[in-house]
């Protein structure tokens, strides 16, 4: 597993993103897919990942004289760890979390830019619910979100199929201490929204 510092930098976030659930790219094609990003900060950072072992080379050829590689991310890698998370501070945690908020908006700003954006026929969803559950529901909900998403990552574009990125994240908010005292405190918040 790697660290929320390795993998929540935006580059290297947005180099992770453009890789998942496509077919292996070059450096090369990573930068036709990400012309903002400057090349020698595109190498510099496609490098820290493949020293992280998040991506793996899976190809390489010669072209003129120096080798291509070709990289996937390693999606058992490309996660922070629970052992990783146990040990953040929780200025760690808001870091992370603006730094993966941040990349979340910056998707949503490049594609809303784009000329042929359709919200509405291309499925745009943005949701927040909220669900009592207890700690057992709660790993077996992480479980599915995550099994729901894995399952489909090794698909490929055949058969119309178009990429999309899911992100979602999950924080706990307790009830405070007049709510948890009082029955019937939370009756109208009790039920999942979506």
């Amino acid at each position: 597993m790697a660290t929320a510092n390795l993998l929540l930098h935006p580059v290297r976030m947005r180099i992770m993103q453009t890789l998942l659930g496509a077919e292996p790219l070059t450096t090369a094609q990573l930068r036709e897919r990400l012309p903002d990003i400057a090349p020698a900060t595109m190498y510099r950072h496609i490098a820290v990942l493949a020293d992280a072992e998040v991506l793996e080379v899976v190809g390489e050829k010669r072209v003129r004289g120096t080798i291509e590689r070709s990289y996937q991310v390693r999606q058992e890698r490309a996660l922070v760890g629970e052992d990783d998370r146990t040990t953040m501070t929780r200025d760690d945690h808001r870091q992370a979390v603006t730094a993966f908020s941040g990349t979340l908006l910056a998707d949503f700003g490049r594609y809303l830019a784009r000329d042929d954006a359709d919200p509405a026929a291309d499925g745009l969803v943005y949701r927040q619910g909220a669900a009592w559950l207890t700690s057992e529901e709660f790993a077996e909900l992480v479980e599915e979100f995550e099994r729901a998403v894995t399952t489909r990552a090794a698909s490929t574009p055949d058969d119309g199929r178009t990429r999309h990125i899911v992100s979602f994240a999950v924080v706990p908010d307790t009830p405070g201490k007049a709510s948890r005292e009082v029955p019937g405190a939370n009756a109208d918040t009790d039920q999942a929204t979506d």
